[in-house]
């Protein structure tokens, strides 16, 4: 039994680990700078969440992460729709280590499933830019234009279905379309 916790500690140890530094988020749909601070209010009301800097001349909010933090990019996107807009582009700026990534294909980065579609074979070190490509991260017709990449059900969805078993994620978990 010890040497089976061992090997289970060992097998967790080598997975592979990135951290989500910060996210910068355009939203659409906004007229002024109060539109603006809806937004803000209600992104800083995450508890995830550290710091939000607005710029209104685009659009765009750079959000930063409590350290150690676990970030939810799909509660950023909720709370922009609550406020009353939607979210047109999501980059996230992350800390890999040693993460080998493949095109079509998908990768678990703590506890996070990610689809990297139209991409390089890679193994990504250091601070890199994702782009989050599923639906309501993107603009309709940028999500349309994406699905070219891709022939696997999840990219309509965001889970995991039969396309996605073969790689041995369970139906239903949720799963992030990004591209580099």
């Amino acid at each position: 039994m010890k040497n089976l916790i061992v090997i289970i500690a060992l097998l967790f140890s080598f997975g592979a680990h990135a951290q989500i530094t910060k996210v910068t988020l355009q939203a659409s749909g906004l007229t002024c700078s109060m539109c603006s601070n809806a937004i803000n209010k209600s992104l800083q009301s995450i508890a995830f969440v550290d710091k939000v800097e607005a710029n209104i001349k685009n659009s765009s909010f750079d959000i930063f992460f409590k350290p150690g933090a676990k970030v939810d990019l799909d509660k950023l996107k909720n709370k922009v729709q609550d406020a009353g807009f939607f979210v047109a582009k999501l980059e996230a700026n992350i800390n890999f280590d040693n993460v080998a990534i493949a095109n079509d294909s998908h990768v678990v980065v703590d506890g996070t499933t990610y689809h990297f579609i139209d991409t390089k074979d890679q193994t990504l070190n250091g601070n890199k830019t994702i782009r989050i490509l599923d639906k309501g991260f993107v603009t309709t017709k940028e999500f349309k234009k994406n699905s070219k990449y891709t022939m696997m059900e999840c990219y309509k969805t965001g889970v995991a279905g039969g396309c996605c078993a073969k790689e041995g994620l369970a139906a239903g978990t949720r799963i992030f379309h990004v591209s580099i």
